[in-house]
């Protein structure tokens, strides 16, 4: 099996509001039935968002997952397309269902389908956010939802309709198919307490670190027994200290996707984000970086001999 292909990009078509909601580097010929999934790292920030934040453009970065997508650039390589945002998770969070949306954002009603009394939304995390991090309002005002809508209609939606094509394609390659969510995470919970680009200082005893990687699956229902293992046993071979749906269990993407009885599992990983960056520069640490980025095209490796065609799910809870 040929591991060494050289990948392709392909890149959606521009739309008439902005770049495509989305690129795929695409393996040459897929040879695994894996998914790679980057949907918080979009790095590109509407002028209309800037115009109407009350944050700058920096305070804005604070909720993306940075560089998630480079970490993860050796997928295609081994055979594993690799799907990855365009627009940041602040300006549509692609880890929500489409219309999970906070009502006190909008001067105008929201459509009666719309799913307004989630945690998520109480806290501000809806699919269009309200806040960045606990006390960091994005908006000047309200919005109007007639005019923002076209984010989840132009963005999230095409985004999960190329998501859920390539598992389908995968499963039908394969007979099975396994989405990785890639995600990072603050290393605890004091660095991810920013106000207005000010890091707010805690004791190190008091800081709630969180461990080097976290593993969401859904307490078990949302792939088999086998990935997430493999997985947690790499990384802790690697030297990392790893927990398991603890604070993470999986997002949208997981719960949504994850259907071991249908031969389609999913996982979520969290990257601690000091492990390869400034937490308060926002940049990355070079040769943490690289390091790391080896580490997880090692990780890539290890799952391709993997087959989950016969797994099955837990009992329902």
């Amino acid at each position: 099996m040929d591991l060494h292909l050289t990948p392709r990009k392909f890149k959606a078509r521009t739309t008439f509001f902005g770049p495509a909601p989305f690129d795929i580097d695409l393996p040459v010929t897929q040879t695994q039935a894996l998914v790679f999934n980057s949907p918080h790292s979009g790095r590109y920030y509407p002028e209309r968002l800037l115009r109407l934040s009350r944050l700058d453009a920096i305070d804005l970065r604070r909720s993306e997952d940075f560089y998630v997508d480079l970490l993860f650039e050796d997928a295609a390589t081994a055979g594993a397309p690799l799907l990855k945002a365009t627009y940041p998770r602040v300006y549509i969070d692609l880890n929500r269902e489409p219309y999970e949306l906070d009502p006190t954002m909008f001067y105008d009603r929201l459509p009666p389908y719309a799913k307004s009394d989630s945690d998520r939304v109480y806290s501000g995390y809806g699919s269009i956010p309200r806040v960045v991090a606990y006390d960091m309002d994005i908006y000047k005002s309200k919005l109007r939802f007639t005019k923002e809508q076209s984010r989840i209609e132009n963005i999230h939606k095409p985004y999960h309709r190329a998501l859920r094509d390539l598992l389908a394609k995968t499963r039908s390659m394969f007979g099975w198919a396994a989405l990785i969510d890639c995600h990072s995470m603050p290393s605890s919970r004091s660095m991810s307490m920013l106000s207005l680009g000010r890091c707010i200082k805690a004791e190190e005893k008091d800081g709630n670190p969180n461990p080097d990687f976290v593993l969401g699956d859904r307490y078990g229902h949302s792939c088999g027994p086998e990935l997430s293992d493999l997985i947690e046993e790499t990384l802790t071979r690697q030297g990392y200290s790893v927990l398991r749906n603890n604070p993470y269990a999986g997002g949208y993407c997981t719960k949504h996707y994850g259907k071991p009885g249908d031969n389609i599992h999913a996982i979520q990983i969290e990257i601690n984000r000091s492990l390869y960056m400034d937490e308060v520069n926002l940049e990355p640490k070079v040769p943490a970086f690289e390091r790391l980025t080896a580490d997880m095209s090692d990780l890539v490796g290890e799952l391709t001999g993997l087959n989950l065609g016969q797994a099955r799910p837990l009992a329902a809870e």
